[in-house]
């Protein structure tokens, strides 16, 4: 059952093939944006389900996956836990520097890295990696910076379908899926 998208330039497939570490934002990428904060100071996130299963394949699939925020939170810390992430970085002030020593650790170039950001803070790692996405809700002037922009929007299934991208660019998405057939058998 061949899933193939042809939607994707030839030119962004052959970037994709290349990715060996997805890196994302949180907030306004793995969530919508807002923050919700409870009368005692609590704040509380939201994330996608499905964004967390495309996770959980990439990582499968033999793929890194880092968080890189601005912000720190402990519902951030249980959530990559949960994912099985294990490069986690909050209150990162230079999110290009972080990702270049997260790249000098792992023996990884920028070329092998996607990345997906919403927001100024965004805007170095994103153009300096081998593909910078952004989502709908981004600002327009980040949006045309982009080398690409999901369909779906932050914190409801964008990072799914950047994990479905790479998946199916690298050649395992239709084994993934074949997987989950025969399981039902």
């Amino acid at each position: 059952m061949a899933l193939a998208n042809p939607t994707l330039p030839p030119q962004l497939l052959d970037r994709l093939r290349r990715i060996r570490l997805l890196a994302l934002d949180v907030d306004g990428v793995l969530t919508d944006g807002r923050l919700y904060f409870q009368a005692d100071g609590m704040e509380i996130k939201a994330f996608h389900t499905q964004d967390g299963l495309g996770i959980k394949l990439l990582l499968r699939a033999g793929l890194q996956v880092a968080l890189l925020t601005g912000r720190e939170s402990p519902m951030v810390s249980h959530r990559a836990a949960a994912l099985g992430i294990d490069h986690v970085f909050q209150r990162c002030e230079d999110k290009l520097a972080t990702l270049r020593e997260l790249c000098s650790r792992q023996g990884l170039h920028l070329e092998q890295v996607a990345y997906c950001g919403d927001d100024l803070p965004d805007l170095a790692p994103m153009q300096r990696s081998g593909i910078g996405i952004t989502v709908p809700g981004a600002p327009p002037y980040i949006r045309a910076l982009a080398d690409h922009v999901t369909e779906r929007s932050g914190g409801h299934g964008a990072v799914r379908e950047i994990c479905d991208m790479l998946l199916e660019a690298q050649g395992h998405r239709d084994a993934i899926v074949d997987t989950y057939l025969h399981a039902r058998r």
